[in-house]
């Protein structure tokens, strides 16, 4: 494969700017409104801890369960009107946060946008590795995740800087006004999906027998292509390894919300301002790390990145276990979040090259529903787990684990080389 694109390189690609340009003004949209929604839920309406919880868990549910689903859409809808109907039906909906004044009304209409954001995600993830060569796609997917990281270090004090001065509905009417910018970028762009007689010759070759007939239609056809994209999942042992270490990750991610405070809270017995510090030191971490993964790391394989990430967060892990001081703790959560950019990035990449881009919708929406089922169960477990052995005992079984799904991923999910079953 050629030398590897830098982040420069490929925002010169005319599709792939417009696209991070649209990322760019959502996700300041997102992070507005949902900070909005969780000020307004914990000082006005007074909710407990479970309930606030609950606004993350209903924006990222229907994602979770949809996911698979999605897909199956994404691979045969228009991409661009995909794309387009998606961003301008969520900024209708944003505006129905205007008139919710009930913590159940709040869950609906987030509940509401993540159902339309379980298809417009995997439509992006398609229009990206169309838009872009397979060498550029660890930097297109640095820059993607690049904005998500950025918004949520500043996302929070822009909000609450918002809400203090113009109110909640202001950060409303902008969610709702970034997603028609964004639907605006989009639709000005050409995107096209790549012929099916092509897709076929590069998956199957060109003297390869053609495909079996698909069932009619209905349900039956449903099922038969969501089954077509789960067994390329399966039997695809890179593929299959970094979706469970992405999710391995993100289910750790999920469990930081709930316990960090409560670790600086018992452990540290530090006060709300080093919980602030140690969280925000988990975004930074991310930031940096895809950042500086894109320079350093240019020709290491995807895998060994991801073995690095799953190994850098036990090791902040254990800094936590271990170590219970102000100083360990900020240093081990910017190595989780350093570890945690390791995982994502080469991750996502390595899924995109090795998937045949009709299968690309369906492979990209389940990697999706995984990370979110991965990152509710973590907010739910971690706080039942840490009841009965405390949180200290919880990130040490954390770093456990990762430990062992380095040591599986090793040994049996690794592809081997072609004389090693002889």
């Amino acid at each position: 494969m050629p030398e590897p694109l830098s982040m420069g390189a490929v925002l010169r690609i005319p599709t792939m700017r417009r696209l991070w340009y649209a990322a760019l003004v959502s996700t300041f949209g997102d992070f507005l409104a949902l900070f909005a929604v969780i000020g307004v839920l914990t000082f006005q309406l007074r909710a407990t801890p479970q309930q606030v919880t609950g606004v993350q868990i209903s924006y990222m549910l229907p994602i979770a369960i949809l996911g698979i689903l999605a897909g199956v859409f994404v691979d045969r809808w228009p991409l661009k009107a995909t794309l387009v109907a998606s961003d301008f039906t969520r900024a209708c909906l944003c505006l129905l946060l205007l008139v919710c004044h009930d913590i159940f009304s709040f869950y609906l209409v987030l509940a509401a946008i993540s159902v339309v954001s379980s298809f417009f995600g995997p439509a992006q993830g398609v229009t990206l590795r169309t838009a872009v060569p397979l060498h550029g796609l660890r930097s297109a997917n640095a820059l993607m995740q690049q904005v998500m990281f950025g918004m949520r270090i500043i996302g929070p004090a822009i909000a609450a800087l918002l809400v203090a001065s113009f109110g909640a509905r202001s950060c409303y009417v902008a969610d709702s006004a970034s997603f028609i910018a964004s639907g605006c970028l989009i639709a000005s762009l050409a995107i096209s999906r790549p012929q099916a007689a092509a897709q076929a010759a590069e998956v199957l070759g060109e003297d390869s027998p053609p495909p079996p007939a698909p069932p009619a239609s209905g349900m039956s056809r449903i099922i038969a292509d969501m089954r077509v994209g789960i067994n390329f999942i399966v039997h695809h042992a890179g593929i299959f390894f970094v979706m469970i270490a992405m999710a391995s990750g993100m289910f750790v991610i999920g469990c930081f919300g709930p316990l960090i405070a409560v670790y600086v809270r018992d452990s540290l017995h530090a006060s709300t301002r080093i919980f602030g510090v140690a969280s925000a030191m988990i975004g930074i971490g991310m930031f940096l790390g895809i950042n500086g993964l894109t320079i350093v790391a240019k020709k290491v394989r995807n895998t060994t990145l991801v073995y690095s990430g799953l190994g850098g967060i036990a090791l902040g892990l254990c800094s936590l276990t271990l170590l219970p001081h102000i100083w360990s703790t900020i240093a081990g959560n910017l190595i989780i979040g350093f570890a945690v950019a390791g995982i994502i990035v080469p991750a996502t990449t390595l899924m995109q090259q090795e998937t045949p881009p009709e299968l690309m919708g369906r492979v990209g929406s389940t990697f999706m529903s995984l990370i979110f089922t991965a990152q509710i169960s973590g907010l739910i477990l971690s706080g039942l787990i840490a009841d009965r052995i405390g949180v200290r005992h919880v990130f040490g079984l954390c770093a456990i684990l990762l430990a062992v799904l380095i040591v599986v991923g090793r040994l049996w999910m690794e592809p081997r080389p072609p004389g090693a079953a002889a």
